[in-house]
């Protein structure tokens, strides 16, 4: 299996599927496409992505691409993983989140990109406060049902899909405690940036 990701400093989409197939412990392909970069064209992407956006993921015959969908195909084809957890509930919570963090939270996107290189103290605009504000929320209804560590019990996909927020707390400044956190957001927030398999993403990122 071979997965294509973009500049590993910005790409928030790369790190999602990246972070689940790591987490099959199977062996696979990265091919990495330079963002922002003179050289990478749109026409170079479309030689991997028929989107001509990143991340793809290629296995054999079959193109996938898409963060949720490339997360989706992976916890089909290695069940073993426990991509998602068996209890139905959990899983159903799960895919709401990631799909709320798919589509959703534009002003923290657009504001706060991904610069894993940066960290800075900005003035966040009331859109990206609400949009933390939110996060923190489900973050906390999430933590309280399962029991931690993660969201769902054990590391999943709607993990994956928070680690680069994550990271933008991080980059930008942005205080949980000041957005409803009493402990439990913040801890969880600063977990995802400890696990191995984002530990060697970030490494690569800032050679």
């Amino acid at each position: 299996m071979e997965i294509v990701v973009g500049t590993k400093k910005w790409s928030s989409w790369s790190l999602r599927p990246w972070l689940a197939l790591k987490h099959t412990g199977e062996d696979f392909k990265e091919t990495l496409v330079e963002l922002r970069h003179v050289g990478t064209s749109e026409a170079l992407i479309a030689q991997h992505s028929p989107s001509k956006l990143v991340p793809v993921v290629k296995d054999g015959d079959l193109v996938v691409w898409d963060s949720l969908a490339i997360c989706e195909y992976l916890n089909e084809k290695y069940p073993k993983a426990l991509l998602w957890p068996e209890d139905p509930t959990l899983r159903a919570l799960g895919r709401s989140v990631a799909a709320e963090m798919h589509s959703g939270f534009t002003s923290l996107r657009g504001e706060c990109p991904m610069e894993l290189e940066t960290r800075k103290t900005v003035a966040i605009s009331e859109a990206t406060q609400n949009d933390v504000r939110k996060i923190v929320e489900r973050w906390n209804q999430l933590l309280k049902r399962s029991g931690g560590p993660f969201l769902l019990g054990k590391w999943s996909i709607a993990d994956a899909f928070f680690t680069p927020v994550a990271t933008r707390f991080r980059t930008y400044g942005i205080h949980l405690s000041d957005y409803g956190d009493t402990g439990a957001a913040g801890a969880y927030c600063e977990r995802l940036l400890e696990t191995p398999e984002y530990l060697a993403w970030e490494a690569d990122a800032l050679k």
